[in-house]
């Protein structure tokens, strides 16, 4: 096994589509991420996410397009060490302890890291001699992630990877994640905590159906929907006056305070401060990332089976 190269393009997906009966659950989805990204996908129940991971990790083949990890197929890429993967489904093998298992993940990889500084790492090191049947729900997920990481991979791929944590393990798990960035590693992860990705990762993927409905940096995707507003404190100005300023869509009044709803605050601040030059205890807020979720993602879904839909996911 060998590293992987470092010129080999990173992750390329080209006209992807996997389909499961009549639902399809990714279409036709184009996508290059580069060495040392950390990406997230986001997205509903049934956007494909878990799909479009499977896919990169050879689990199952698309219908149609392409699939490149460093230049090569899954298939090589995995053989040769390159990928670690943390799933949703399955569990840790019966009949091993913790460390156990995570020994036996470091075998398969060319340079693993150290067992005990995974284990430290992950939070698993205090359950490491415990079976794998008695672990709860949040310990099977530190294993989980525990084998992903110890066999040092290039690519990171990661389903959900702190479902099933509290606060603690999950605060845990993102500290982890920043010493494994911090070493240039490619991160992919699908989540349905909004706030992980809008804090952790370079880039946002979000998908609806089977489809890239946004790519880019979170502030990106915060800025092209969503309510962007202004408040300030601003006596003695009717609304209807508020109203009337260019790029402002709604305007009300709190007292001797103004919230005016914005289409671009960058120019109804400038009309504001130039027409009423007495404002002051201004701020201005950006939509936030579930309200670009709530309004990228609303397709009309009535045409999909749900049971289908759920495991396209």
């Amino acid at each position: 096994m060998t590293s992987a190269p470092e010129a080999g393009g990173g992750i390329v997906l080209s006209g992807l589509a996997k389909s499961y009966g009549a639902v399809r659950a990714v279409r036709d989805v184009d996508l290059v991420i580069a060495p040392g990204e950390t990406v997230a996908l986001l997205g509903p129940n049934g956007a494909g996410k878990t799909t479009t991971i499977d896919m990169i990790l050879g689990l199952i083949k698309p219908d149609k397009g392409t699939v490149s990890v460093f230049g090569a197929p899954p298939s090589v890429a995995v053989r040769s060490g390159w990928v670690g993967g943390m799933l949703q489904t399955g569990s840790p093998l019966d009949h091993l302890r913790v460390r156990e298992i995570v020994t036996l993940m470091a075998s398969y990889y060319p340079q693993p890291l150290p067992v005990d500084e995974v284990l430290q790492t992950t939070g698993a090191a205090e359950f490491a001699r415990q079976w794998t049947t008695k672990l709860s729900g949040g310990q099977a997920q530190r294993v989980r992630f525990a084998a992903a990481l110890v066999g040092n991979p290039d690519l990171l791929l990661l389903d959900e990877p702190t479902a099933a944590l509290d606060v603690e393990g999950r605060r845990a798990f993102w500290q982890a994640m920043r010493g494994a960035t911090a070493q240039g590693k490619t991160v992919v992860f699908a989540t349905h905590y909004l706030e992980e990705a809008d804090a952790y990762a370079d880039r946002i993927v979000l998908l609806a159906h089977g489809q890239i409905v946004a790519d880019g940096p979170a502030t990106e995707i915060k800025a092209r929907v969503g309510s962007r507003t202004i408040r300030a404190t601003l006596p003695d100005v009717t609304v209807t006056a508020l109203s009337a300023l260019p790029g402002v869509r709604g305007a009300e009044r709190h007292g001797d305070a103004v919230v005016l709803t914005c289409t671009d605050t960058d120019v109804a601040l400038a009309a504001m401060l130039q027409k009423f030059p007495g404002a002051k205890d201004i701020e201005v807020t950006g939509g936030t990332l579930e309200e670009a979720f709530i309004e990228l993602t609303a397709i009309d879904d009535s045409t999909d089976d749900p049971g289908a839909r759920e495991a396209a996911k």
